[in-house]
C-alpha cells in the first residue's frame, strides 16, 4: 500500500544561491516516538499499514520517499540584532508535498545532520527540544493560530552532547513554506537584483497569487506580509505566548509561527516576562514582541528597496510609509482582540482605559493571565486573588461597559469562549512530559497532547492542567536546544 506522498519540488529548482543539495545523514538505530495521525490525514497520507520500524526508517531519513529532492536552504538573519549569514545548519527539506493543486506543504527534517551551513555545529537535535516543538506547535494549531506543524519525532539511537549527553532525535516539520525574512536578507546581501526578483516572484506565486499582476509586486508583498505578521503577533499576545527568539530568520513570510526553541507561556501576568536563557536583556520579552515584529519587517523592507523603485530615495520613502502603518494596524487589531476577550461589542472611548485597568491589576496582584479571563467567563478558579476589592471594582466597571452595547449574555459568552482558552501548555506540565519522555515514558506527553487538542472546552476534568506553577524565586528558563 502506498502512503500517498506526492512531491513537487519547486524550491529546489531555484538558483544554487538559494540552497545546498544534500541528503540527511543516516542514523544508527531509529525509533518512532510519536506520529501525528491527525495531521497525516490532513495531508492525505496513510501510515496505517506501515510498521513502526519502517516508519522510523522513513522519519529518520534512512529511507527517503520517492521523488524527494533534499536540500538545505540558505538564509541570513539578525540574531539578537546582529546580522549573520546562516542557513539550515541541522535541517533538510525533503520537498513539497501536494495535497491538491492549491495546497503545497514543505516537509522538513530537523536534526538531520551537518550541512555547509552548520557553522561548527553537530547538525543534530536532542529529544527534549524536538518534543517541545511537537507539543507547542500542535497546541498553537489547536488555539487557531497560524503555525508550522509537527508530523513525527524519532529517536536516532545516538547521543548528542549539550550540557549533558542526551538522546538524539529528528523532528519532521510541516510548513506552508520555509521562506523567511532571513531568506530575503541572504539574497539581498549577495547584491544580485535578478535573484532577488526571482525570490519575490516565487514567494508571490506560492503565498500571494492575488498580487501576481500587481504594478509593484515588491511593495504589495511588503504590505501583505506586514499585515499577516500583525495578526500573528496579536494572536500570540491573546494567549500569553512568548516566542523567545524573534530573530529575522524566525519570521516566516507566510505568517506562520516557526521555530519553537525557547518559547513558553506566561502564567502570572507581567509584560516584561522573558524565559529564554540567552535573552539577557529582554529583547524578546512578551511586551516587546510587537515592536520587534516591526523592526524585523523594516529589515524585510530594506531587502526590497532595489526593486520597489529605481530611485532609491523614493523607494525608501514608500517602504517607510508602509512600515510606519504597522503601529496603528497592530493597535487596532490588539484593541479589538482584547474587546473580544472581554466580550465587549462595539466601541467605547474608555475601552483602552478599561483594558489597561485590568492588565495593571493583574500585574500588581500576580494574577494568572489565562485564568483571569476564565474567571470572567464564570469558571470557578478557586483563587483568592479574585476576591480583591480592586478587582471587584473593575468587574463592576466592566459590567457597566457591557450593558452599553449588550447583545445578550449568550452572545457575550459565546464570543469570550471563542478567544479565551481554558487550557494552555503550562510550562511545568510541558517539562513534566519532557522529563518523562527522556525516561521512555510517553504517557504523560500523550495525555497532555490529548487535553491540548480542545483548548476552548470548559471541562471539570482538566483542573490539573489549569493550575499555574507556584510562584518561585527560581525563574523558569528555556533553552534553544543547539
Amino acid at each position: 500500500m502506498t502512503i500517498g506522498w506526492h512531491f513537487d519540488n519547486t524550491y529546489s529548482k531555484l538558483p544554487n544561491t538559494f540552497k545546498e543539495n544534500i541528503k540527511p545523514s543516516p542514523v544508527n538505530d531509529p525509533e518512532l516516538v510519536i506520529l501525528n495521525e491527525d495531521l497525516a490525514k490532513t495531508l492525505n497520507l496513510n501510515f496505517s499499514k506501515i510498521n513502526k520500524k519502517k516508519l522510523a526508517e522513513i522519519f529518520s531519513g534512512n529511507s527517503l520517499p520517492e521523488n524527494t529532492n533534499t536540500i538545505a536552504q540558505a538564509y541570513a538573519g539578525h540574531q539578537f540584532g546582529h546580522f549573520t549569514m546562516l542557513g539550515d545548519g541541522r535541517a533538510v527539506l525533503l520537498g513539497e508535498h501536494l495535497v491538491n493543486k492549491n495546497n503545497r506543504f514543505d516537509i522538513q527534517f530537523k536534526g538531520s545532520g551537518r550541512t555547509s551551513f552548520s557553522r561548527g555545529g553537530d547538525g543534530r537535535a536532542a529529544l527534549g527540544p524536538m518534543l517541545r516543538e511537537y507539543i507547542i506547535s500542535e497546541a498553537i494549531y489547536s488555539l487557531n493560530i497560524q503555525t508550522t506543524r509537527s508530523l513525527a519525532v524519532v529517536k536516532t539511537g545516538e547521543k548528542v552532547v549539550r550540557k549533558n549527553l542526551l538522546h538524539g532525535a529528528i523532528l519532521t516539520r510541516v510548513a506552508s513554506s520555509h521562506i523567511r525574512v532571513g531568506t530575503f536578507q541572504y539574497i539581498a546581501a549577495k547584491q544580485n537584483t535578478e535573484e532577488l526578483k526571482i525570490l519575490v516572484n516565487y514567494t508571490i506565486d506560492r503565498h500571494f497569487p492575488e498580487i501576481k499582476s500587481s504594478d509593484n509586486k515588491a511593495l504589495d508583498l511588503l504590505n501583505l506580509v506586514m499585515r499577516r505578521q500583525c495578526q500573528l503577533i496579536v494572536d500570540w499576545m491573546r494567549i500569553g505566548f512568548i516566542h523567545g527568539v524573534m530573530n529575522t530568520d524566525n519570521m516566516a513570510i507566510s505568517g506562520e509561527t516557526i521555530d519553537y526553541g525557547p518559547c513558553a507561556f506566561m502564567d502570572y501576568y507581567d509584560p516584561k516576562t522573558v524565559f529564554s536563557s540567552i535573552d539577557k536583556f529582554g529583547r524578546y520579552a512578551y511586551s516587546n514582541q510587537p515592536p520587534i515584529a516591526k523592526w524585523n519587517l523594516a529589515r524585510f523592507a530594506e531587502c526590497l528597496i532595489p526593486i520597489i523603485d529605481t530611485n532609491e530615495d523614493k523607494a525608501i520613502k514608500i517602504a517607510t510609509e508602509i512600515i510606519d502603518n504597522f503601529q496603528k494596524i497592530y493597535e487596532d487589531k490588539w484593541l479589538n482582540m482584547m474587546r473580544d476577550k472581554l466580550g465587549l461589542f462595539g466601541e467605547d472611548k474608555n475601552d483602552k482605559n478599561l483594558i489597561k485597568g485590568l492588565l495593571d491589576w493583574m500585574e500588581k496582584n500576580k494574577a494568572d493571565y489565562t485564568n483571569t479571563f476564565c474567571y470572567l467567563m464564570g469558571i470557578n478558579m478557586n483563587e483568592k486573588v479574585y476576591q480583591d476589592e480592586g478587582f471587584k471594582n473593575w468587574v463592576s466597571d466592566w459590567k457597566k461597559r457591557s450593558t452599553l452595547t449588550n447583545p445578550g449574555n449568550e452572545k457575550q459568552n459565546k464570543l469570550m469562549k471563542e478567544v479565551n482558552p481554558t487550557i494552555i501548555p503550562r510550562n511545568h506540565k510541558v517539562e513534566e512530559a519532557l522529563v518523562a519522555a527522556e525516561n521512555n515514558n510517553y504517557e504523560v506527553m500523550n495525555k497532555l497532547l490529548n487535553v491540548l487538542k480542545k483548548p476552548y472546552d470548559i471541562n471539570k476534568d482538566i483542573s490539573e492542567f489549569q493550575t499555574p506553577a507556584p510562584l518561585s524565586k527560581e525563574k523558569y528558563q528555556t533553552f534553544c536546544g543547539t
